[in-house]
């Protein structure tokens, strides 16, 4: 179905505007230094870097693949946008502070600065592998999908005018245009999804949205499980094949294990989300802008999972809702039940997700690529204006390879929200390992970092190959309980071998002094077990509890007592030898403002209660 003539004017001066607004920006602005190109000058407010979080972080996979993963699974999947809101407070507390306290620019700059050039530079090669083909890619064909859908656009033209509305200003503007068009988008964001959940579920609750809800909770309660069992199936859409909810979304596994390394992967060390806390004029005000994202997290399930279950819904009430894979069940809704006028502005807020996220992906690829790899390897000797140069031509070529990859990687997923889920968590329990030890347990050495690094994809792929009924989740927990084991025992036998210390001195952006008392290491060897626990034990908990057809016991207790040993080799080394490079962290590096401590209690209290409600 096509848009009416008034939408398309709506949605036409939208894109033009959002353009005019970054090209104004960039050259208001303009970019002499690679602080001011891929941190903003270190100068945004609190509600930027939280608004730009969110459109970063929210678009088509959010957007039209959860609302395909609602249609198909329910609301299950907002499981994702919930743990994330309390992981955000988690990261704001405890990780943005070392990060300001190092004054980086990249988070492979932090690997090197902890470890050595050879860290840095494999999770260079990999960081921008991963955002190249997986998210640049999965954006880019999700909003070229939702154009075929509703203009009728053949989806490579789709894919060329995604590339060339993102490129028109996050390649000359960088981050500071990126971000303040973020700001822009994210108000038209939340009212064009708003106004898509607002129009279906009006429809179904004739006239009232509360009315709408209740309707769908008391015909399709299956729908607004949150916590599934190992006997939970649904049907794949467009294989028309029964499947397993259980393997996609296992059970607690929601709440404790695996997901708590998806999330603090994604918020706490993946560069394009970072980036934008680095990016604050301090530590308070990157606090702040988190929290403020955190809230943001509760309510997107409003407009990101209910039309889709509501889509459910109508087929159950006998409407043919004509969609042949269930990531078109959100077009299909703006075609269908949103009003004229609206529908221009919901498409409108669809491809401000797209061309936000696609436009913060960019930027971090190259501010990875221009500092990390080119600076580092190929001109070290580079002047500050030849950086933002080869910055912005960094920019262009992985918008080009992301366009020419996407129909091709995505072209057969059905649900290509938790495609991208499994294949990014083919590397982040390895990367969180190094990145969480490498904080907080100062034994810690490079050749355990590398070990542990390389070794994630390929033991990831094994015991994919070796328990396929695994959950996904529960394969996560298992790698990072292992990875952890790895960098303990293989940093007591390369204990001495990092002998160059880090002569680099903090450029501290805290804004907090670091005269305190000097913390531990019995203190940070007990937050790591609390976190061993929480994921390794807790899987294992509830695989004995709950038992998972093609998961077999051993499995169960092997991650059972690979935790205890962690947790014993943790807490039971007094002695352990502090790294040349250890970071040395003190008590008043983690005070908050009590306005950030009300955020994080209101949060919690939140999410209690959403699942006492639905669990």
């Amino acid at each position: 179905m096509e848009l009416s003539q008034l939408d398309l004017i709506i949605f036409g001066v939208y894109i033009i505007g959002v353009i005019g607004f970054g090209v104004w920006i960039a050259n208001r602005d303009k970019n002499t230094t690679a602080s001011d190109y891929f941190l903003a000058s270190r100068s945004l407010p609190w509600w930027a870097v939280g608004g730009s979080l969110i459109a970063s972080n929210i678009s088509a996979e959010q957007i039209i693949g959860m609302n395909g993963s609602g249609f198909e699974l329910g609301l299950a999947i907002a499981t994702y946008e919930l743990m994330a809101a309390i992981t955000l407070i988690l990261v704001a507390k405890f990780l943005l502070p070392v990060f300001l306290k190092k004054g980086i620019y990249t988070m492979p700059q932090f690997l090197e600065e902890r470890y050595d050039g050879t860290v840095r530079t494999i999770m260079s090669v990999f960081w921008i592998a991963l955002f190249v083909f997986i998210n640049i890619a999965s954006v880019l064909y999700l909003g070229a999908l939702a154009i075929e859908q509703l203009l009728g656009v053949p989806l490579a033209y789709g894919i060329i005018g995604l590339v060339l509305y993102s490129a028109s200003f996050s390649i000359f503007g960088g981050l500071k245009a990126v971000v303040w068009t973020d700001v822009l988008q994210v108000i038209v964001l939340m009212v064009g999804g708003t106004a898509a959940a607002w129009g279906i579920l009006s429809f179904v609750g004739d006239g009232s949205v509360l009315t709408g809800i209740s309707e769908l909770m008391a015909v399709v309660p299956e729908r607004f499980e949150m916590l599934f069992e190992p006997t939970d199936v649904y049907v794949d859409t467009l294989s028309g094949e029964t499947k397993s909810s259980f393997q996609l979304l296992p059970g607690f596994a929601l709440l404790f294990g695996g997901m708590w390394i998806v999330n603090s992967y994604y918020w706490g060390n993946n560069q394009y989300i970072i980036q934008r806390a680095l990016a604050a004029k301090d530590l308070p005000e990157a606090q702040k802008g988190v929290a403020f994202a955190a809230f943001m997290k509760v309510f997107i399930p409003f407009f990101a999972v209910l039309p889709g279950i509501a889509a459910f819904y109508l087929t159950k009430k006998g409407v043919d809702v004509d969609v042949a894979k269930a990531d078109q069940v959100f077009p299909w809704v703006l075609s269908n039940y949103v009003g004229e006028g609206l529908r221009g502005i919901t498409f409108a807020a669809l491809v401000a997700a797209i061309g936000s996220s696609i436009s913060s992906m960019v930027n971090s690829a190259s501010t990875i690529f221009t500092l990390d790899i080119y600076q580092k390897f190929i001109n070290p000797a580079s002047s500050e204006r030849n950086l933002v140069r080869v910055g912005q031509v960094a920019s262009a070529a992985a918008l080009v390879i992301g366009a020419l990859v996407a129909p091709v990687i995505l072209g057969g997923e059905g649900q290509v929200f938790q495609y991208i889920q499994e294949y990014t968590g083919f590397i982040s329990p390895g990367v969180f390992t190094v990145f969480i030890f490498g904080m907080f347990w100062r034994g810690s050495t490079s050749k355990a970092a590398l070990v542990v690094v390389l070794s994630s994809i390929p033991l990831s792929f094994l015991f994919k190959e070796i328990l396929p009924g695994l959950p996904f989740l529960d394969r996560m927990a298992f790698i990072f309980v292992l990875s952890g084991l790895m960098m303990i025992v293989i940093s007591k036998f390369t204990a001495g071998s990092d002998t160059t210390p880090d002569l680099t001195p903090d450029t501290d952006q805290t804004g907090i002094s670091t005269s305190d008392q000097r913390i531990t290491n019995r203190k940070l060897a007990i937050g790591l077990a609390i976190g061993i626990v929480a994921v390794g034990i807790a899987t294992a908990i509830r695989l004995f509890v709950q038992e998972v057809p093609d998961v077999p016991a051993w499995f169960t207790y092997a991650i059972f007592l690979l935790s205890v040993l962690v947790i014993g080799l943790l807490l039971g080394n007094h002695g352990v030898k502090d790294n040349v490079k250890a970071i040395d962290l003190n008590r008043g590096l983690f005070k908050t403002s009590m306005s950030f401590n009300i955020s994080a209690v209101a949060i919690i209290l939140i999410l209690t209660a959403i699942y006492s409600l639905l669990a």
